[in-house]
């Protein structure tokens, strides 16, 4: 049997356990071998339980309930999502509805007023500081200006943080550097400062920095904000080659509908500090939800008003100035 197809290593180990159990079966019940059977249904509801968790397991972030505000203003309330390992999932919405705010709380900068955010199975709000530290190891962050050091060219930028959470050997961190800029196209453009840089190239040369650790996931805060349209393409393409082929996670926050749509495995739609809509890409341009196909398609009107709230035009026009 092939087990390859299945992303998650958890779900391929359950399948085998299944096959495991499936054949042994069969072979126990050509010889007649019965009473060994009472073993086998004990494997079998080993197997059962192994599946539950492994389901569990390939959820890589979770939030329930989640709610945060900032003084009296509620930014999300109430906001269920899962992140599946191994996918692009794209979190979109308006200005102001939590979208920056929600990869804080996944890595751990802000605490929820409520609710829980679960991170490869912690709840991040819990962690001790030390424990927070670790797990932020095993994430990367490309910023929405790139966030380069700018006194540092683009060979120390991607080499910091090996410098400062790894004891590797000069040697190995510079072939690891090299690696990464290969992998973004930049490894010839080593020597450059940030200064030297296009836009384009410094969110290149952050992307190249957020996989220097080898991540489990990376988050990512408008990538495609302010680019030309090949810078863009190029982007799109790495996010989804690197989350491909290292096995990654990826979240993305952006306004962005065509690219997105076209890079990612799943969509969820925030308005007012609650999901309205959530799904694959083509299953969104299907959707129902008014709040959905106007955000999707950029319509003027609709859910989210064009007029702010104020009292009647007629009666402004007749007031006594």
């Amino acid at each position: 049997m092939d087990f390859s197809s299945y992303k998650s290593p958890q779900l391929r180990a359950v399948h085998v356990c299944w096959a495991i159990v499936l054949g042994v079966r069969s072979l126990l019940t050509e010889s007649a071998m019965l009473p060994t059977l009472s073993a086998l249904e004990l494997l079998s509801r080993n197997c059962e339980s192994f599946m539950a968790e492994a389901i569990t397991k390939d959820v890589l972030v979770k939030t329930r309930g989640l709610r945060f505000a900032h003084g009296p203003r509620v930014i999300l309330d109430g906001v269920d999502i899962d992140i599946y390992r191994g996918e692009v999932t794209t979190i979109m919405g308006p200005s102001g509805t939590g979208k920056t705010t929600l990869l804080r709380l996944i890595g751990g900068q802000l605490k929820p007023n409520a609710g829980r955010v679960e991170v490869d199975g912690l709840n991040v709000p819990d962690l001790a500081l030390k424990e927070l530290y670790q797990l932020r190891k095993r994430m990367g962050m490309m910023f929405q200006t790139g966030a380069l050091f700018t006194d540092l060219n683009v060979f120390e930028n991607v080499a910091f943080p090996l410098r400062e959470h790894t004891r590797l050997p000069e040697a190995l961190i510079r072939d690891l550097v090299l690696i990464k800029l290969q992998a973004v196209g930049l490894r010839g453009a080593r020597k450059l400062m940030p200064a030297e840089l296009s836009g384009g190239m410094a969110r290149r040369v952050a992307l190249a920095r957020a996989i220097a650790l080898d991540p489990m996931m990376i988050m990512y805060d408008e990538p495609f904000t302010g680019q030309d349209p090949i810078t863009v393409g190029v982007i799109m393409q790495l996010i989804r080659q690197i989350n491909d082929y290292l096995g990654l996670t990826s979240i993305i926050v952006s306004h962005d509908v065509a690219e997105v749509s076209a890079i990612s495995d799943r969509i969820y739609l925030l308005s007012q500090g609650k999901v309205v809509a959530q799904g694959p890409p083509a299953e969104l341009q299907q959707s129902k939800s008014e709040w959905a196909q106007q955000f999707l398609h950029g319509l003027p009107d609709g859910p989210v008003p064009f007029h702010y709230p104020a009292t009647p035009f007629e009666d402004d026009l007749m007031a006594v100035a």
